[in-house]
């Protein structure tokens, strides 16, 4: 979740009235937040970077809020304030307005060709005569960041400009350059780089090196210029210096550029609706005129209001409470979801505004009536059902295996579910095509290729990285392993296995061997043919040869147990020999 840190006391004066640090924790909890921390810029300097670089730092209270995910406009302090004024029924939610200016007069925002084919989309906006404060100017650049961070995922997806509007002059035009033919002065910096130039000179910067991945490997660089040639950006690295606002900045153009259409018009709605409260007309948006390369236009941002019907008999079951149809709407419109109810109270229409880009579905809506009636005065009522809860027979066998695997002196160990494809066929001897192996379609790194098909891999490596550890280690996992299957509705199924290993200067197998006959004590599984369990020679691929062997029971093969192939060992980087046991223990459940 998202965390805003706030000043309280510019808080509680845009709210109007002080709180306690209680009061204002259950009034964020009312409205579905969490009051995370309180803090001074202090103290969190003194944390991370110790007392000597926090002297002089100020002293000023912060409230660090978790705000969810989806709610973009509760990522400033003004989206912040705003819903929990109309929460608290002290203002009325606002209307927004999209201005389009007299022909001629507007912005236009032409994309190419070229620019298409690097970051297609790009939409804009102009806020007219804004009025900036210091505190107004940094929740404004605050709000980009966090954008950034979320729903813009680092910029991959959407990338956010904002120019001085009176410093350049339009149509604008957003197309995609060599690198050595863009030229400007990026922000911040005294002088001009060619755009080869720029990515070598944030290639070390903490901040911005995280996106340079994003367009340095392209051939052409996108890249927005005035009717004068005056760069505005290169998204989605740099601003321009040119075009940089500050607090006297009193028409702000934005412009958002990306790969998802979609999102770049929530992030420039979002951002629009926040900030048009300071304009010299509240709420009001100057429209731009975006151009496209087949000589379509479409007027930005949309700020576009929808309707939804729900009916109340849904939300009173869903939430389970029975409210009339009027005080469910009353909750929602509480929640900046203006309704009223419609008919002869069969339904209620919801207005979505522009700022909730997270309402999709009707039970986005009934989530909201939750919240504002309240969780905690929601009924405990018994469910209407007769079947009583109970653990799975599988993961209670499993349970009661691991405390006596663990009385028995071997160590419990948790490995990762995906592996490379040399640890489960490569390093055992085998071909990957014999694994029956589930193969991961886009691994993120050569150690998360397919799911393991065996335990015994991922002890191994715990062992080699615990080398140093006193002789002998003893490890043991029950957990699952993955396996194709095509008879199967998702083509693989899951097998619950046990699997232990000895490591010591001698091979210990006749450790392994006791365990075995102990986990099968355990079990009540008698040793014989008939209806218990034996071991019969076998070779394996892992195994030296000669001391391997196999277990069955239940009238099936299970697994095998055996000292470990001096090549097995050196190829997972032990020096010593090693005794291993895997079975699956499905067949006794």
């Amino acid at each position: 979740m998202p965390t805003v840190s706030v000043k309280r006391d510019l808080l509680f004066q845009a709210l109007g009235r002080i709180y306690t640090d209680e009061e204002f924790n259950e009034l964020c909890f009312e409205f579905g937040l969490e009051l995370d921390e309180i803090t001074t810029e202090k103290d969190i300097i003194s944390k991370e970077k110790g007392e000597d670089r926090a002297k002089g730092a100020s002293d000023t209270v912060l409230y660090k809020i978790d705000v969810p995910a989806n709610r973009y406009d509760l990522l400033c302090l003004e989206g912040l304030v705003r819903g929990l004024q109309v929460f608290k029924e002290r203002i009325n939610l606002p209307r927004y307005e999209r201005i389009i200016p007299a022909e001629g007069e507007g912005q236009k925002l032409i994309i190419t060709e070229k620019a298409v084919q690097v970051r297609p989309h790009a939409v804009a906006a102009v806020l007219r005569n804004i009025t900036f404060t210091k505190e107004r100017y940094d929740s404004f650049i605050d709000l980009q960041e966090k954008l950034h961070q979320n729903i813009c995922r680092r910029r991959a997806l959407v990338a956010i400009g904002t120019h001085d509007l009176d410093t350049i002059s339009g149509p604008f035009t957003y197309t995609a350059k060599a690198p050595s033919e863009i030229k400007f002065k990026p922000l911040n910096q005294s002088q001009e780089y060619t755009a080869s130039q720029i990515m070598d000179l944030y290639r070390t910067d903490s901040h911005l090196r995280h996106y340079l991945h994003l367009i340095e490997n392209k051939p052409l660089y996108p890249v927005i210029y005035d009717s004068n040639g005056v760069v505005l950006s290169m998204p989605p690295i740099i601003n321009g210096e040119h075009t940089k606002i500050s607090i006297n900045t009193k028409n702000v153009f934005i412009e958002c550029t990306g790969t998802d259409i979609t999102k770049a018009k929530i992030v420039l709605d979002i951002i629009v609706t926040m900030f048009s409260e300071y304009c010299e007309k509240p709420f009001s948006v100057e429209a731009v005129e975006v151009i496209y390369p087949n000589g379509k236009t479409h007027i930005y941002p949309e700020l576009a209001y929808r309707k939804e019907k729900v009916k109340p008999e849904l939300i009173n079951k869903k939430i389970g409470i029975s409210e009339t149809p009027s005080s469910l709407a009353k909750l929602l419109t509480r929640m900046c979801l203006k309704s009223h109810v419609i008919g002869n109270g069969n339904n209620i229409e919801v207005e979505i505004p522009p700022t909730r880009a997270d309402i999709i579905h009707a039970c986005d809506i009934v989530e909201d009536a939750a919240i504002a009636y309240g969780y905690n005065n929601i009924q405990m009522a018994i469910p209407k059902t007769y079947t009583i809860a109970n653990q799975l027979p599988l993961n209670k066998l499993t349970e009661l295996l691991r405390l006596d695997l663990a009385a028995a002196g071997f160590t419990e160990a948790l490995t990762f579910a995906l592996c490379s494809q040399e640890d489960v066929a490569d390093k055992l001897g085998m071909d990957i095509s014999a694994t029956k192996a589930v193969r991961i379609a886009n691994p993120k790194t050569a150690e998360f290729q397919v799911a393991r098909t065996t335990l015994l891999p991922g002890l191994l490596k715990t062992i080699a990285a615990n080398r140093k550890m006193p002789l002998p280690l003893k490890l043991f996992e029950i957990s699952d392993v993955v396996v194709k299957d095509p008879n199967t509705d998702v083509g693989a199924r899951n097998y619950r296995h046990f699997c232990a290993v000895y490591y010591n200067k001698s091979p210990g197998f006749e450790i392994i061997h006791g365990l075995l006959d102990r986990v099968m004590q355990l079990l009540e599984v008698p040793p014989n043919k008939e209806n218990g369990y034996t071991i019969k020679a076998a070779e394996g691929s892992a195994f030296f040869p000669g001391r391997c062997a196999e277990v069955f029971a239940k009238g099936q093969s299970i697994g095998k147990l055996g000292v470990l192939h001096p090549d097995v060992i050196t190829k997972f980087e032990l020096t010593m020999p090693c005794s291993a046991l895997e079975i699956n223990i499905e067949p006794f459940v």
